[in-house]
């Protein structure tokens, strides 16, 4: 490491060193060493710290010893600024830093306002979303698991002008990677440079100011210290695995913007120990192979027009972005972002206009590739926040099409539609929702630009199964009307197609090992009557998947060799996933949670678990930020039960494994279910009320089921179980 680096990141981390010292001595006079610390919503604690030390800092006590270890990694302060000829010091100084920055920020929690909104976007007049809680970095985690998130850019500082800071946050949205924005040049940062273009910030659009200050960068470090924790099943404490898990399979950076003074340098360091680069456009000295990253550790004056494609080089990322011939940005970030009414040129569906989208598969005399027609009037034909009716239909010809593989593709459109710039799509089949706004209208989007997106996408995404596309868009009212009556026939028996489908009726289930990106030892296995416990990945989905792409993570896995039918276990399934799981798994039962689980990854919908007082079942959705009744929150569960790892009695499951016939059937089923978020039992409703009167237990089941409303431990749910008659009660012991 160049020692002109070395020696300001370490007169750069004693600087932060003092400011966390004097913060924590405040709040020791001020609160006292019992007081609660924490970042909101997480079972990680502050995660640097706890994921490298194994230090949980639950109240400002804990935080002394902390204190004592950075002063113990401090190097003495340079003497001048050519001192110190090798690297291991500037990174002691460097995880300094980081330890210190998490004290600092987490003490913010504690002021009567704090500078954060704590949300999703900003909000209230408060830019800085602070520290990502456990149900955004789960939703979020999918995304760098199926690789629609590529890797993260950590940029700290400002760009020289607000036209080059959109430039470059376009061009990384685009690339589909988030953008994590802290610290200032000259007292403005990169996120109040886009909040004053206009441009809309938030985990939605992948656009996240962390913080102004300079050690609100430690929430980037945070965010890859909890997917090794969530996701790789790494210890905390196993600082060596935490480190090296996010060198190989986090792929970020960070982009210096403006002058680096020595705080910064102190930031880089910390991040140069995980494997993170620094790109810089100012002229500071180069640090080149070899040493921690994989490539350079840090490069400098990079112009502003190749910064974000030299990171990526630097990075060692392989990103390839297809082109689709619309006149906007295009590309998975955009998918987040809102067209709010003031904003709308033009808007279809959502209750306004009939509308709908259909996918039929045709002979190949009936499709005409690349063929893409509109039928009525276009956008421009009705004034400024107009509207139009709307129906989409695709007929799609190849030699390996489904009729099955109809619905996946349909549900791609979502997707594909709202990956355009200033284009927002809502809903699927008759009841979608689209809006074009005004920047994006003035830039020449209009109707037939559905199409162009449409055809390219499916063209390339299911190239496997799919020969020809064809897009016919119609916007007259009647011939809407008319199609749709067709396209709900179509729906109807798809749905029926559905329901016939049972673990009995198939002789192949379906693997799904997307997740080991991150969790290296979980292996997913997708039933017709339990979808995958992300709950994007139905038993079709899967199929579709192995025809579309065979030498995927969704292959085919024979159910031979019956071990256990009521309990669901089978001799290949086994076999499959020990030999994926690299051996750690060596059975699964796909019906029961007491015994042989299913694994997790991280990205589950809820999480059941074992209330044994209560002889059922408790089932919390990730949204629930409360205490639950087995005396943990649903983030402090989920650092338990992810990673891969088999715990009878928790389990991570997909929200419509509760609709399924095989739910936990050899436990008793639905029956064991005792208590539920209100929120989460309110929008199941529908569903737990269908099953509960087809397993025998009468549609009013759901009142017997406790929320919190009723109480928050198994002392305060049971007399209310009791007083309901809830059926767990009398059933035989779970063990």
């Amino acid at each position: 490491m160049s020692r002109i680096i070395a020696a300001a990141a370490i007169r750069g981390a004693h600087r932060i060193a003092s400011r966390a010292e004097e913060a924590l001595q405040e709040a020791l006079a001020k609160y006292g060493p019992d007081h609660p610390v924490a970042f909101p919503n997480t079972g990680y604690y502050l995660p640097v710290i706890y994921g490298v030390t194994g230090v949980a800092v639950e109240k400002i006590g804990d935080m002394i010893p902390v204190m004592e270890r950075v002063k113990a990694l401090l190097p003495p302060e340079p003497e001048s600024k050519l001192w110190l000829p090798y690297l291991g010091p500037a990174l002691d100084a460097g995880m300094a830093t980081l330890f210190a920055d998490e004290i600092i920020e987490a003490l913010k929690y504690l002021e009567e306002s704090p500078p954060y909104t704590m949300t999703s976007a900003p909000r209230n007049g408060t830019l800085w979303l602070g520290a990502a809680d456990d149900a955004i970095l789960r939703k979020r985690g999918i995304e760098f698991v199926d690789g629609t998130a590529p890797g993260f850019a950590a940029i700290v500082g400002a760009a020289p002008t607000n036209e080059i800071a959109v430039q470059i946050a376009r061009e990384l949205q685009e690339k589909s990677l988030y953008v994590f924005m802290s610290a200032a040049t000259n007292g403005k940062s990169m996120a109040e440079q886009l909040a004053e273009e206009g441009v809309e910030l938030g985990w939605d659009t992948r656009l996240v100011p962390f913080g102004k200050d300079i050690t609100a960068t430690v929430f980037s470090l945070g965010f890859a210290t909890r997917v090794a924790l969530s996701f790789g099943n790494v210890k905390p404490g196993d600082f060596r695995r935490v480190l090296l898990y996010n060198k190989n399979r986090v792929f970020a950076f960070v982009i210096a913007l403006g002058e680096v003074d020595d705080e910064k340098y102190a930031q880089a360091a910390g991040a140069i120990n995980f494997g993170f680069p620094t790109i810089a456009d100012t002229d500071i000295p180069q640090i080149l192979p070899y040493g921690v990253c994989t490539y350079e550790h840090v490069v400098s004056s990079v112009p502003h027009e190749k910064i974000v494609s030299r990171a990526i080089e630097v990075r060692g990322l392989k990103i390839t972005v297809a082109k689709v011939p619309v006149p906007v940005a295009y590309g998975p970030a955009f998918e987040g972002e809102s067209v709010r009414k003031g904003d709308m040129q033009v808007e279809f569906g959502g209750q306004r206009t009939p509308a709908f989208e259909l996918v039929r598969t045709r002979e190949a005399h009936e499709v005409e590739d690349g063929r893409i027609e509109v039928v009525g009037p276009e956008a421009d034909s009705v004034p400024e926040g107009g509207k139009l009716p709307l129906g989409i239909v695709v007929d799609v010809y190849g030699r390996k099409m489904q009729e099955d593989f109809e619905p996946v593709i349909e549900r791609r459109f979502h997707y594909f539609v709202n990956y355009a710039q200033g284009v927002w799509h809502m809903g699927q089949r008759d009841i979608i929702w689209v809006r074009i706004s005004k920047a994006a209208f003035q830039a020449g989007f209009r109707v037939r630009h559905f199409g162009d997106i449409l055809y390219a996408k499916i063209k390339s995404e299911f190239a496997n199964v799919i020969d020809r596309v064809q897009v016919t868009i119609y916007t007259e009212e009647d011939k809407v009307l008319q199609l749709r009556e067709e396209a709900r026939q179509v729906y109807a028996r798809r749905d029926a197609r559905l329901k016939e489908l049972s673990d009995e009726a198939v002789d192949t289930f379906y693997s799904c090992t997307l997740c080991q990106t991150f969790a290296p030892t979980h292996v997913c296995i997708v039933l017709p009557e339990r979808v995958g416990l992300c709950g994007a990945v139905s038993w079709l989905d899967a199929k579709a998947a192995y025809e579309i792409n065979p030498h995927g993570c969704n292959q085919p896995v024979p159910k031979k060799g019956v071990i256990d039918e009521w309990k669901g276990q089978w001799e290949t399934c086994n076999q499959f996933i020990y030999e994926h799981s690299r051996g750690s798994i060596e059975a699964v039962n796909f019906y029961t949670i007491m015994e042989y689980p299913l694994t997790s990854c991280g990205c589950f919908e809820a999480i059941m678990v074992i209330l044994p007082e209560c002889n059922g079942f408790m089932i919390v959705n990730r949204e629930y930020p409360g205490m639950t009744p087995c005396g943990m929150t649903f983030s402090t569960l989920a650092g338990s039960v992810g990673g891969g790892v088999q715990t009878p009695g928790f389990m991570g499951i997909g929200k419509s494994y509760l609709a399924s016939k095989k739910f936990v059937r050899a436990d008793g089923g639905l029956a064991r279910v005792v208590w539920m978020p209100k929120e989460f039992k309110a929008q199941m409703r529908s569903v737990l009320e269908e099953r509960a009167e087809e397993e025998g237990l009468g549609r009013d089941f759901v009142e017997k089921i406790a929320d919190e409303t009723v109480g928050v431990t198994t002392e305060e749910i049971l007399p209310f179980l009791e007083e309901k008659g809830h059926p767990a009660l009398t059933m035989d012991p779970l063990f």
